[in-house]
């Protein structure tokens, strides 16, 4: 069993605890009985360290291919988000060019994998990866995000297809790995900077431009096989 950096086995005791006596307790609450949500202190590890993406922020999300291992934009809050340590976020000022980035080379990575700071964990495979800004359709409902390198371990990946930018959950986003967008059914209000790959957001109309190179899967997931650190460098336009 993985061991956490944080207080999930502790606040679990302490819950049945504050149950069974209900006793009032400093701390989160659960229901109407309150329990402690102290972290636990690892010698090496900076909760601090984890990054959480704010609006207009954009990050790199990403899991393995068994959605065990992840980060997808949140602290590390009960092993959930292990590679937002030392995440590299970046915020949207305005039109540019710009790089995200995950790494597994750090102590909270390591202690949250295997118990130890020192501990070895590969990451294997790829089941989802996207470059999304934050909260974007309220703050940057203009943004066009367009992926120009995709990095593992600092080998350069070829680009197999090329990326759109569509709104999803609030956010917006450019995939780069999601197999559950078939090529042929991208979605309606998918767009790049020369403008709209459908008409009216009519997903049976694609446009002049629509021309069948574009994909939620831009890279080979052979690549993902066995990885430490992801890096993408993308555009942004339209703001």
């Amino acid at each position: 069993m993985k061991v956490r950096n944080n207080a999930v086995f502790v606040a679990a005791f302490a819950l049945i605890v504050c149950l069974a006596s209900c006793s009032n307790k400093s701390g989160g609450k659960v229901g109407q009985v309150e329990v402690p949500t102290e972290l636990v202190t690892v010698e090496g590890v900076d909760i601090n360290d984890a990054v959480e993406a704010v609006a207009g922020d954009a990050y790199l999300a990403i899991t393995d291919e068994a959605w065990e291992v992840q980060y997808l934009g949140n602290k590390d809050v009960n092993g959930s988000n292990q590679l937002s340590y030392d995440a590299g976020v970046a915020h949207i000022k305005g039109n540019g060019d710009y790089t995200v980035s995950v790494t597994a080379d750090t102590n909270g990575f390591r202690y949250d994998e295997t118990g130890d700071i020192n501990g070895e964990y590969t990451i294997k495979g790829i089941g989802f990866a996207a470059v999304i800004i934050d909260n974007a359709e309220e703050v940057l409902p203009n943004a066009i995000i367009t992926i120009n390198s995709v990095k593992v371990d600092g080998r350069e990946l070829e680009l197999t297809k090329n990326s759109y930018t569509n709104t999803e959950s609030g956010s917006i986003r450019a995939n780069i790995f999601n197999e559950w967008v078939a090529d042929d059914a991208l979605p309606s209000d998918a767009r790049i900077v020369e403008g709209d790959l459908f008409e009216n957001g009519d997903s049976s109309k694609p446009t002049a431009i629509n021309d069948g190179s574009y994909s939620a899967r831009i890279i080979d997931r052979a690549e993902f096989a066995e990885w430490k650190n992801v890096e993408v460098g993308f555009t942004v336009s339209g703001l």
